[in-house]
């Protein structure tokens, strides 16, 4: 990766180098732009990115249709084409599948939830299919025999996200983008309510445009203190996921398994991720014994021969979450600086929308209806006056 001068000029800044910064800066490139400098404080992908299940799911998990859902399952959507330009561009292969997801009742409160998901959505023209326990079992013969009722998401599908990133990386490494890693950003600078450069471990940069995409560290960034307008104040938390790998030959399963506990999620090399823990941690990022047993719970209630299983590794990583567990993303008061942070458990999912909206706020001041919900701007204003 690219090293600085001690002072360096660029047009855009990117602070983070997960998969929503990596996404943004090919996004802009694509663009024409020529300028665009990303800033990791340690390695490349190396955060939740890394961490994540990869699943493309909005609808196993919406209880309901507002800008939220809209945003996943657009995003979700654009999954196809990224994957076939991206092996185009890099030759790597992504392994999006596009098998679906299967959600399981084992309880009389399961069948409760399932079925008002799948009235509203079968209300909405949604792609959702019922599954009775026997069918759902022959789709799946591993599943427990206690399994009561299931929906089918067709639509709901996987990417391998590790991949993703390895791709995106390379995607990255053409003329127009420099990747910098091994640099903290300090501060962004602000002079007369614009953006003037960031300073940094390495130095300062100037440019007039910054992107802070550094997901739960983004709180940890100063800013400059503006001289007539307000800042937002958008707080971003670390919440801790923990993750466990489990081998199986051949492939225990096609879809992946959801209940309202947990889920799992089968990769193509036999591989199982058996997750996640939402836990409020601060920025430690251990596996715990406690975490661990939560997810292998779920897993054997989803899955009983598991429990014979190999468990080949396990994780933890933190997601970014803001207070009202919404992504915040598009422009501030502050001229030039754009906030795409706060994508908590689906920044995966969201990152292909992320990418193209966020480019399109700073290239042409096209701030689509899509961001209206989730502007930084929705958080209080603090700093002058």
């Amino acid at each position: 990766m690219d090293t600085f001068r001690t002072r360096e000029t660029a047009d855009v800044v990117i602070i983070g180098g997960g998969v929503i910064g990596l996404m943004i800066a090919r996004a802009l490139v694509q663009r024409g732009v020529s300028g665009v400098m990303l800033i990791e404080q340690a390695s490349l992908g190396a955060e939740a990115s890394f961490a994540a299940g990869g699943i493309l799911g909005p609808q196993a998990e919406a209880n309901r249709a507002d800008e939220f859902f809209e945003l996943a399952c657009q995003s979700r959507d654009l999954y196809p084409a990224l994957a076939s330009e991206l092996l185009n561009e890099t030759g790597i292969d992504i392994e999006l599948d596009a098998t679906g997801t299967l959600y399981l009742a084992f309880t009389e409160q399961d069948e409760e939830e399932i079925e008002q998901r799948y009235e509203w959505q079968e209300r909405a023209g949604l792609s959702v299919v019922k599954v009775s326990a026997t069918e759902a079992q022959r789709l799946e013969p591993s599943i427990a025999g206690n399994v009561r009722a299931a929906l089918r998401f067709p639509d709901d599908i996987q990417v391998d996200n590790r991949r993703l990133l390895t791709a995106l990386v390379a995607a990255n490494n053409k003329p127009g983008a420099q990747l910098v890693t091994g640099t903290k950003v300090e501060s962004v600078s602000i002079a007369h309510d614009r953006v003037a450069g960031v300073e940094t471990s390495r130095g300062f940069v100037s440019t007039s445009r910054v992107v802070l995409a550094a997901g739960a560290w983004t709180s940890l960034i100063s800013m400059g203190k503006p001289a007539e307008r307000r800042l937002p104040r958008v707080p971003i938390e670390p919440v801790r996921g923990q993750m466990v790998c489990i081998q199986t030959k051949p492939r225990l399963a096609r879809h992946i398994l959801y209940s309202p506990r947990g889920y799992l999620v089968p990769r193509l090399d036999g591989r199982v991720l058996a997750g996640s823990t939402t836990e409020h941690a601060g920025f430690e990022k251990q596996v715990t014994a406690g975490g661990l047993q939560e997810i292998l719970s779920c897993a054997l209630e989803l899955a009983p021969g598991l429990a014979l299983l190999p468990i080949t590794s396990t994780w933890a990583g933190l997601r970014p979450r803001a207070e009202d567990d919404l992504p915040v993303l598009g422009p501030c008061g502050i001229e030039g600086l754009f906030y795409a942070t706060g994508h908590f458990r689906n920044g995966i999912l969201l990152a292909p929308i992320t990418g193209q909206l966020i480019a399109e706020a700073i290239i042409g001041n096209v701030i689509s209806p899509l961001l209206s919900r989730f502007a930084p701007d929705r958080f209080d204003l603090v700093g002058a006056h």
